[in-house]
């Protein structure tokens, strides 16, 4: 079945920022929407009663994308979590039901950053004065198992001389965003967010 539009719910502006950019490249004509929340726990207190009213009215053709940061929680029983929340409002998910299903649960290991971190050729073309290296020393070699990836990116480009003020998270999405290739992200969670996207866009 043709998938003609997707509603997207994340956990807060710099997502929204980031997918905005990221999105078209991925969907590839199917229409989107985002909507951002006050955070990871505003998400998850606001999906039941939001998946409960979509499931009263979505089109056949329009599908719902979340996307929640793992930070600190256990990224299995999240992951279950998110599934049985669906469940209970009555919809099908793509883990659990291979056909028909309208939502699909992505969780960021360990946050959005992570996939800033997977594609540092677009870092480097916001930001031309971070080290080349960045992907090649051990701490940032696998993007997905960085500790702290906000710190640790902010750490970064405070030290080539941006945001000396501190990490401007909407403003460093957008920057980036704009320059990410989806076809050569290091990340792994990235990878899998993707491969749902272009489920839905038969590529």
């Amino acid at each position: 079945m043709t998938v003609e539009h997707v509603e997207v719910l994340v956990e807060e502006l710099s997502a929204e920022a980031a997918l905005r950019l990221l999105l078209p490249k991925i969907l590839k004509g199917i229409s989107f929407e985002i909507h951002p929340h006050q955070g990871k726990a505003d998400l998850l207190k606001d999906l039941p009663g939001r998946l409960r009213g979509y499931a009263q009215w979505l089109p056949h053709t329009w599908r719902i994308l979340v996307l929640v940061d793992r930070d600190d929680d256990d990224c299995a029983r999240l992951k279950a979590d998110l599934e049985h929340i669906a469940a209970a409002a009555g919809h099908k998910t793509r883990t659990r039901q291979a056909s028909d299903f309208t939502v699909v649960n992505r969780i960021s290991i360990e946050e959005l950053e992570a996939w800033f971190f997977g594609d540092w050729d677009a870092v480097r073309r916001a930001y031309p004065r971070v080290s080349k290296t960045i992907p090649g020393q051990a701490r940032y070699r696998d993007p997905d198992a960085i500790v702290g990836t906000w710190e640790a990116l902010e750490r970064v480009l405070q030290r080539a001389g941006y945001f000396a003020g501190g990490l401007g998270k909407i403003q460093a999405a957008r920057d980036v965003g704009a320059h990410m290739d989806p076809a050569r992200n290091r990340s792994h969670s990235f990878r899998v967010f993707c491969s749902a996207l272009e489920a839905f866009s038969g590529s």
